[in-house]
């Protein structure tokens, strides 16, 4: 189990990252945007970051910008994002730390997640869980 930081952004996430990238000499891991996906989106929104990923020294740190900027307040922009290898496990603990608080994204296969959700628990705190697609070696 890995736990990583996750902010969201209103539209700025790019520059935030460049931002955190020189402040705090982070390598950029990888930046996927809102239109590389399968999803339908905006014209707008379709070079606006879906996911990157930033290495702080020994640390993750992940970021994106949100599909509805005027749902970023302070305080509800940051997220622990929870990363375990098996879909089992992903799914008690995900059941287990969300009782008693609001599940947002019920736990999903995505194009990118063999298994992702997201929830608020019973303290305010904001939860991402993801379980990663396995990757099929590749064929020579």
């Amino acid at each position: 189990m890995k736990l990583i930081t996750y902010l969201n952004f209103a539209g700025n996430c790019e520059e935030a990252l460049n931002f955190y990238k020189e402040a705090l000499g982070a390598e950029v891991l990888m930046v996927s945007r809102m239109g590389d996906g399968q999803m339908e989106v905006p014209e707008n929104l379709k070079e606006k970051i879906m996911h990157a990923r930033l290495r702080i020294g020994e640390n993750e740190l992940y970021m994106s910008d949100t599909f509805d900027p005027s749902s970023i307040n302070k305080g509800n922009n940051v997220s622990l994002s929870i990363q375990i290898d098996d879909a089992e496990e992903l799914e008690k603990s995900f059941g287990k730390l969300s009782s008693g608080g609001n599940v947002t994204m019920p736990l999903q296969k995505t194009f990118w997640a063999a298994s992702f959700g997201m929830f608020v628990d019973k303290f305010g705190i904001h939860w991402m869980f993801n379980c990663e697609l396995k990757q099929e070696p590749a064929l020579n």
